[in-house]
Parts: C-alpha cells; sequence; structure tokens
C-alpha cells in the first residue's frame, strides 16, 4: 500500500502550537509517497525560515487519516 505524506507549513499563533493563523495563506508543498521523500521536502521548506519561530511545518501521514488500519512506519 502506498503510504502518502503531506507537507504543509504556515505561520501559526504560537510557536509550541499548530493553529495556523490564516489558512488560506498555508503553504501545501506537497504529497509524497514515503516518509523519507516527504521529510526531505520538510527539511528543506522549514530551513527557509529557520529564523522565523511563527512559521511552521508539519508532515502529516495522510494514509494514516485515509485507512487507520494501516501500521505505523
Amino acid at each position: 500500500m502506498q503510504k502518502l505524506h503531506l507537507v504543509m507549513g504556515g505561520r501559526v499563533k504560537d510557536p509550541q502550537g499548530l493553529e495556523f493563523v490564516d489558512l488560506k495563506a498555508v503553504d501545501m508543498v506537497g504529497v509524497y509517497p514515503d516518509y523519507a521523500s516527504a521529510e526531505d521536502a520538510w527539511r528543506s521548506a522549514a530551513q527557509k525560515t529557520v529564523d522565523d519561530a511563527e512559521m511552521r511545518y508539519v508532515i502529516v501521514h495522510l494514509h494514516r487519516l485515509l485507512d487507520p488500519s494501516v501500521p505505523e512506519d
């Protein structure tokens, strides 16, 4: 089974949280077929905003949302 991962990010209200300030401004980096390629994309996107504490990028395990019975990576 394909294990899809979404990389996305944007400005958050609290640097410790995941509540985005403006959902229309969320940067959808892309969807990736495996965790390794998603992690590479996440590192690249996060590195561009490393000096901005209010910018946060995450990896969403889409395959777990689509089918919760799929085992962990």
